[in-house]
């Protein structure tokens, strides 16, 4: 099974080195007004990508990570019950 996960890496990194040296050309892009920038396509497919994975990535790790806290938070308390103080009456009284 390792072997499947690495040769399908291997296959998408070299598809995508091929995909980028095949396409590296200048791509203008419009920022405001007249101002023009000229970025390779690899890079720019790059970072559109990266723009709209990165937000609900990084949203569901923070839902992870808060789900996580709430049940380490709920096994201590099931391991280490919190002790009530007792209301029996004073024996001594």
């Amino acid at each position: 099974m390792n072997f499947l996960k690495t040769l399908f890496w291997v296959v998408l990194a070299v598809s995508l080195a091929i995909f980028a040296n095949r396409n590296w050309t200048d791509v203008a892009i419009t920022l405001w007004g007249n101002l023009q920038a000229a970025i390779k396509l690899p890079v720019l497919l790059a970072l559109t990508f990266l723009i709209g994975f990165l937000p609900p990535y990084l949203i569901l790790r923070g839902r992870l990570w808060r789900l996580n806290r709430r049940v380490l938070i709920a096994e201590r308390s099931v391991i280490e019950p919190v002790h009530a103080p007792s209301t029996d009456p004073d024996p001594t009284a």
